[in-house]
Parts: C-alpha cells; structure tokens; sequence
C-alpha cells in the first residue's frame, strides 16, 4: 500500500465526512451522487465545502443511474471523479459501472451498505460482497474493492482508491458500512494535494494535431474483437493480484481462525482478546483488498490449521472464497448476522468454544491429546 502523508494533529470525524473531506484532498474534480441513508452525509458535506473549492464540480443527479452516467462522462474527460450510495443505489448503478469497466475509465464508487434485500433497513450490513466482488453488473469484469474497518482508513482508502483506479485504468470501490459510515473516531486526514494524478491519456480532450484521436466505447459489434477486449481486461485482473492486502493478527500460533473485513474485523478483534484470556489460541485474518482477494495468504494457514471461522453481517458470502482458498485442507465454519444485526464478541466466543471443543474431541479420538 501506497505511503499516504497525513496532517499532525486528528480530528474527530464522522466516518463518511472524513471520506468526504478525504476526496477533496485527493484532488477530487467532479461528484455525483443521490442521497440515500446512511451515506447522505458525503453528499451534504460537498455540498457545503464546494464555495471553497472553485475547481470542483458537486452536484446532486436526479438518480444514481444519472450520477453513474455523469461519473462515466467525466472519467472519459480525464477528470478525479467519484460517486457514493448505499446498497439499493448501488444496484440501480450497475449497468453503467458495467460500461465503465469496459472502457477502461478510472474512478471511484463508495458504497455504505445497509440491510437488504430490497429497500431493506438502514443499518448496516455486508450484503453486498458478492455485487462488489464478482462484478454486479454483466459480463466478465472486476472493480478493486477495499473494505475500511476505522474511519481512520475510510479516508486512507479514498486516496489509495483513486491512485488504484487511475493506475490500472478501471473503477475502485470502498465496500463499508452504515456504522463505519456514522461512527466517530479520531482521523489523521491526508494532506492536501499529496496524490500525483496520472496523465490522462485515454480522454477525450486535447488538441488532435498532437496525437490520435480517442475513442472511448464498450460496444463492438465484432465478436473477435470483444474477445480481444475481454481478453486484455482479464490480464489486467491477473496482474492486479500484485495489490493483494491483508492484516494478519495473532495467526502464528492461532489453532482456530477468525477471518472477517470491515466492522466484523473489528468485533474479532475483541472475541480474539476474550478467547485468549480463556486460553484459546486465536487470531483474526482481515482482508482489506475483497478484489483482489487474499486466497494465497489464507491458503499458506490451511496446512496447519485444523479451523477457520468467518464472520459476516450477512448469510453467508466471503466465507465461499475462504472455502476456495482452503481447498477442503481445513474446516472452515460460518458465523452470520443478517437485517441490520451486528454480531457481538459474546456471540462469537460462543462459537469459538464450540470449535475448541470439537478440536479437543477430535485430537483424543485421533489419539493427539
């Protein structure tokens, strides 16, 4: 991960102003948006900021699917641009993130997700991992995804966003959640014009005499050349593996582990601290990079450790890619809250218990204890 500098003293944020006041010195040119709970506050805070910066464009679209057309626009313009939602929103934009992606335009897509299905509740929830993670919209493509657990990286990762998506030329997403989004920490924000921005080759601006005209598209009639297309995007998938990030927590001499992102990540941190105060050796896996995901890092533990517990605001999604990192090499079990439910650390240690005891039945049965 890039080396983001960062003001000397904190402030205290809430988590979607410190994305927001995060974008604008990341140099952000253009944002459209809707607002949606619970991230209404990004949009009201650029509104209110955007007097002082005459060089950025805020506006409110009529829809999510104008702001993502808008943000379609203005990525083939070369601009910073950006859009945030929640979960419902999101899904209205997935057609154009679909057309964005196939034209190789940067830009970055927040979304603060809330309980679904449907209009759902606006608490928080991770439903949305396999709309973020395995492209939502159709055909073969892919968004980074970053998955904040502090308001402290939900400002971080609007830097690291940008730089991402201009560097491999595709859209970025922050995948976090309606508590992230209103809970208040101290932040370090970024410093002010400290992100480089990439030249802008592929836009549709600029003098003609000096270069080959652009033709920015997603549409070609020609199945060869679709294959083409499809082919090179693939490869840049590949080659983005290279940004794999993960944070490992007590994993060297974990017998049970904890893997979770986001505000999940966060309560096992706190079930690992109770269950080692109880004598289970625990340790928490955190992918921070969804797409790509860490499945080489987590299958290096599949040898040696007998159980893996994923713990998720939902019925069940990430734990499907630990189970195809793992490979069948370990048992890997499931611990879920779903509707705007937050797991709590006393329900996961009950969990972890129980896996305790099964490991402990297991050994006297193989004759290792």
């Amino acid at each position: 991960m890039s080396t983001i500098q960062h003001d000397e003293h904190p402030k205290l944020m809430k988590g979607n102003e410190a994305l927001a006041e995060a974008s604008l010195r990341a140099g952000l040119q253009a944002y459209f948006g809707y607002p949606i709970t619970p991230q209404s506050e990004i949009l009201e805070y650029l509104t209110e900021q955007a007097p002082k910066h005459k060089d950025v464009v805020i506006l409110q679209a009529e829809s999510e699917i104008a702001s993502i057309n808008m943000v379609y626009g203005a990525a083939g313009a070369g601009a910073r641009t950006m859009t945030t939602s929640s979960s419902p929103g999101i899904s209205l934009m997935q057609e154009g993130i679909s057309y964005i992606a196939a034209s190789e335009l940067p830009c970055l897509i927040a979304n603060v997700q809330r309980g679904g299905p449907g209009l759902g509740t606006i608490q928080p929830a991770q439903g949305d991992y396999f709309q973020a993670t395995k492209g939502g919209g159709h055909g073969d493509y892919h968004l980074i995804v970053l998955a904040p657990s502090s308001v402290q990286e939900m400002a971080d990762f609007v830097f690291e966003g940008f730089r991402l998506a201009e560097e491999y030329r595709m859209p970025a997403m922050i995948l976090t959640d309606g508590a992230l989004g209103q809970m208040m920490e101290k932040v370090c924000l970024p410093k002010y014009g400290s992100l480089p921005k990439k030249e802008a080759n592929w836009t549709t601006t600029g003098k003609l005499e000096s270069r080959e005209r652009n033709f920015i598209t997603s549409l070609h009639m020609e199945s060869e050349k679709m294959e083409l297309v499809n082919l090179h995007l693939q490869d840049k998938y590949r080659k983005l593996k290279q940004e794999v990030r993960c944070e490992l927590i007590n994993t060297k001499d974990a017998d049970i582990l904890l893997v979770a992102y986001g505000l999940s990540a966060r309560i096992c941190g706190k079930a690992m601290e109770i269950a080692r105060g109880k004598g289970i050796n625990v340790g928490v896996i955190r992918p921070i990079t969804l797409y790509p995901f860490p499945y080489e890092i987590i299958a290096s533990f599949a040898d040696s450790m007998r159980m893996f517990l994923t713990v998720e605001m939902n019925a069940g999604q990430m734990v499907e890619d630990v189970r195809l990192a793992v490979n069948g090499k370990s048992s890997v079990y499931f611990k879920g809250r779903m509707g705007g439910m937050i797991p709590t650390p006393e329900e996961i240690i009950l969990e972890i218990e129980a896996l305790a005891e099964k490991q402990r039945t297991m050994g006297q049965s193989a004759g290792y204890l």
